[in-house]
């Protein structure tokens, strides 16, 4: 029962997902050709949300669930890495349709065919995993 709140987190994160319309494909597509601005909005908000809670973190030095202390390490700034990573996740959304949050809730609307996405994403982490170290980081 430790885990219970992260569960009901996860619930209401999906709950969010599929209300604000993050899961359609539909939505994903009308983003990737300019024609609405919906997905943008959940995304500025989501980054604006993001840097607010890092913010308070940092200010009131706050702790995880364990008691340990939050550190944010920086990390290195190259701009291959983050070219080349944008690219390769930005050609999966797309095609997909799908980024990795909504693909779970996907599989609680039973679109069993997001198990092909989840398999090519599984598929990719595992070959990055598998060839980080010749990548320019």
């Amino acid at each position: 029962m430790k885990g219970i709140k992260f569960i009901i987190a996860g619930i209401l994160f999906g709950i969010v997902m599929s209300k604000s319309e993050a899961i359609s494909w539909f939505r994903i597509q009308e983003m990737f050709r300019f024609q609405d601005f919906h997905m943008y909005g959940i995304i500025g908000t989501a980054v604006v949300l993001g840097t607010i809670a890092t913010f308070l973190i940092k200010k009131f030095k706050l702790r995880d669930y364990q008691g340990n202390p939050i550190v944010f390490t920086p990390k290195e700034k190259s701009i291959p890495r983050y070219i080349i990573g944008g690219t390769i996740f930005g050609l999966g959304w797309a095609l997909t349709g799908a980024c990795p949050g909504p693909m779970f809730v996907n599989i609680g609307y039973s679109y069993w065919a997001i198990f092909i996405a989840i398999a090519g994403a599984l598929s990719g982490t595992y070959l990055y995993g598998a060839i980080k170290d010749r990548l320019p980081h």
